[in-house]
């Protein structure tokens, strides 16, 4: 199991140029990818997308790719000798002209704008590619390494948590049943107290109290809420992306704790059933860490 935050960052060299990147992602809903990278990248842009997608799944990520080269491999200096020499005669025509002394040199010569550019050369796309690639191809591992501590963390948290739910679960089941028996001690109590034992309509009673069974029986919740922390479990076990089962079985969970605390009207199960859902939120907050 996965979270959905994390960092990674893969460095590739060759030929005196050198390709950085990193990746940091946090939670989101689906994968959601920011890239930034020199222009002469762009080409890259499908390629970088298709590799990050195929190694993770869900979260935001934001994609930083650095590129450095050499002093040494910058390019060559060239200059416009057509430039040069319309220069010159304009200057020489110019000092004919207003008889000023020509001293033009060298010096000034080179500070002519445009008369002297450097060459810069083309870098090699497979190349650039392939360090690329590589410099990400680390980054992920770095990336999915500590997305994966960081699931293991998670996965032991939500493991205690329904650990406190099925401890809660177990008060519930245990004073389910009595539930009805006080209802039916309440009911004949409240009946002794305005009527005579022989005046009380027997069958009657025992129609309410049936009813009322079935109104507060809350067995199916409890097989329900019961193997849905059972599959939650096995979510748990698996290598692979359950985020999205795990945000659906949240609200089963969630689902059936209301029912169970809507139909049993019963103080101590209530305030098992208050503590269930506070765990229940603290799993919902987890998991949606969860890739």
């Amino acid at each position: 199991m996965y979270s959905m935050t994390g960092y990674g960052k893969g460095v590739a060299k060759a030929d005196g140029k050198t390709v950085t990147v990193e990746i940091k992602t946090v939670n989101h809903r689906y994968l959601d990818l920011g890239l930034k990278m020199p222009r002469n990248f762009i080409f890259l842009e499908d390629a970088v997308k298709k590799a990050i997608a195929s190694a993770i799944s869900r979260g935001h990520a934001d994609v930083f790719v650095t590129y450095e080269k050499d002093g040494v491999a910058d390019g060559a200096f060239t200059f416009d000798g057509e430039l040069a020499k319309n220069y010159l005669a304009v200057a020489r025509k110019l000092a004919e002209c207003t008889g000023v002394e020509d001293d033009l040199t060298l010096k000034s010569l080179v500070k002519v704008p445009d008369l002297i550019k450097r060459e810069q050369p083309v870098d090699d796309e497979e190349q650039l590619k392939a360090l690329t690639l590589e410099a990400l191809r680390v980054a992920l591992e770095g990336l999915k390494a500590m997305r994966s501590h960081e699931g293991v963390s998670l996965c032991e948290d939500i493991s205690q948590k329904l650990c406190n739910i099925e401890r809660s679960l177990a008060v519930i089941k245990e004073n389910a049943p009595k539930v009805v028996i006080n209802y039916k001690a309440g009911l004949e109590a409240r009946i002794a107290e305005v009527l005579e034992p022989s005046k009380v309509d027997m069958q009657r009673l025992a129609t309410e109290v049936a009813l009322y069974a079935d109104h507060c029986a809350i067995d199916e919740e409890i097989t329900r809420l019961t193997a849905h922390i059972a599959h939650m479990r096995k979510l748990l076990a698996q290598n692979e992306p359950v985020g999205r089962k795990m945000d659906f079985l949240v609200q089963e969970l969630n689902r059936e704790t209301n029912t169970i605390g809507s139909k049993a009207n019963d103080m101590t199960i209530t305030s098992e059933v208050l503590a269930i859902k506070n765990e229940i939120e603290k799993i919902r907050e987890q998991s949606a860490n969860i890739e």
